[in-house]
């Protein structure tokens, strides 16, 4: 894409996804506004021209190529798109839903953003009607809004979905489905282009995949900032740190913060009945824990990609104060928090099993933000990078592996004030 035509790309939110996207396109005015800045500067630079001039021929290509709705504002400054594409869904009685695109999309390259984990109340029906969604609600209408975005012409079609339906099962024990990889052979028919997700659970599930593209982003610096920022907590000179896997699963994701941290990596064994299914925080299906390392009067560390109810965890930050862990820290790129596990992660709280649970703002919050224990980042910034990177097709590997940006935020370490 030629950069000074930007109004093909669109964005469309579905009901669950309305305010992520909100958010995703904030970012996004303020990147493309950057970019702006930085590709006029370097013009009137290279033809000795007037800053002014070079921005209202810049607008002029703008306006010839594209339909007027796009751009407003003065002809002499940066006029950023309006991105997001007015969408109605109708929710029936009967429980069908059905999408209409409002405006055309023909030849655009269409984002669709979705939240399948949003469990506040969404709008159908212009507003007149509001509902708690099931996974399997948001996933349908994720399934009709791609569908009607085929039929209105769209050229591409991205969704972007931070957390990605059905992950967890991505691998068979018996006579058992491949959901996960079947969710994607479905969005692939349809005629989805790519998805992108935030820290998904197995990265198997994308050999699945014939020719959708799979961008897995990672939240570990925004993570890391968080964590720098806590006051008495990280030092890069003391050895009272120590990063710990909480499964042989996640032990990738623990040796790179124990790498990008030059921490010590510790890792927790469990041994599980899978005959049990978890219902609650309560019930969960680990029979033993077993440590390999030191974590006694340490400040502990712990990564996982997502949280449901939370049981696993719970046990593990118990385990690890019987061991004479000090201060216990978790970060979850996903914090799902399905059923009790906030009055659970309440209770331990109280009980002082942890100090602080770190989470991205991929999944709807509501109650969590009240906690105190509960810090929130946010990685919208994240998402809107992505995607106009993709967009004007420059590379995105900066973002799928930030250990670049992580080495600068401790040269530069942000203010903990």
């Amino acid at each position: 894409m030629n950069y000074s035509n930007p109004a093909k790309l669109a964005i469309l939110a579905c009901p669950g996804g309305e305010a992520f996207a909100d958010k995703v396109i904030v970012h996004l005015k303020k990147v493309y506004h950057r970019s702006f800045d930085y590709v006029i500067n370097g013009l009137a630079k290279r033809y000795d021209m007037q800053t002014e001039a070079v921005i209202q021929q810049v607008n002029f290509i703008n306006d010839a190529l594209s339909p007027p709705q796009h751009f407003h504002g003065k002809p002499t400054q940066c006029r950023p798109p309006h991105f997001k594409v007015p969408a109605k869904f109708t929710l029936f009685p009967n429980g069908e839903i059905k999408a209409e695109i409002l405006e055309s999309i023909r030849g655009k390259n269409l984002y669709i953003v979705q939240d399948v984990e949003n469990h506040c109340p969404v709008s159908f029906n212009g507003g007149d009607t509001k509902k708690v969604l099931s996974i399997n609600d948001h996933l349908l209408t994720v399934f009709v809004a791609v569908d009607a975005a085929k039929q209105a012409g769209a050229e591409t079609v991205t969704l972007v979905m931070p957390v990605y339906p059905y992950a967890r099962q991505h691998k068979t024990k018996g006579r058992e489905g491949l959901t996960a990889a079947r969710i994607g052979m479905i969005l692939e028919s349809l005629g989805v282009n790519r998805i992108i997700t935030l820290d998904i659970h197995s990265r198997e599930i994308n050999n699945a995949f014939l020719n959708m593209r799979l961008e897995n982003l990672h939240a570990s610096y925004q993570i890391i900032r968080a964590l720098s920022r806590m006051p008495g907590i990280f030092d890069e000179n003391k050895d009272d740190f120590v990063v710990v896997s909480p499964d042989t699963g996640a032990v990738d994701r623990n040796k790179f913060f124990a790498s990008a941290l030059n921490k010590p990596l510790a890792l927790l064994y469990k041994e599980r009945d899978y005959s049990k299914v978890t219902s609650d925080a309560l019930s969960n299906n680990i029979t033993e824990i077993k440590l390999l390392g030191n974590v006694s009067g340490k400040t502990v560390f712990m990564a996982d990609d997502m949280l449901g109810t939370g049981g696993t965890l719970l046990k593990a930050m118990r385990f690890l104060k019987e061991q004479g862990a000090g201060k216990v820290i978790c970060s979850v790129s996903l914090p799902l928090f399905s059923g009790d596990a906030i009055k659970y992660f309440d209770d331990a709280y109280r009980e002082g099993l942890f100090y602080k649970i770190i989470g991205t703002n991929a999944v709807s919050q509501g109650e969590l933000l009240k906690r105190e224990w509960y810090t929130s980042v946010n990685i919208t910034k994240l998402f809107a990078r992505t995607i106009f990177r993709l967009h004007r097709g420059l590379s995105v590997s900066s973002l799928l592996d930030n250990r670049d940006v992580i080495v600068k935020l401790f040269q530069n370490p942000p203010d903990k004030g």
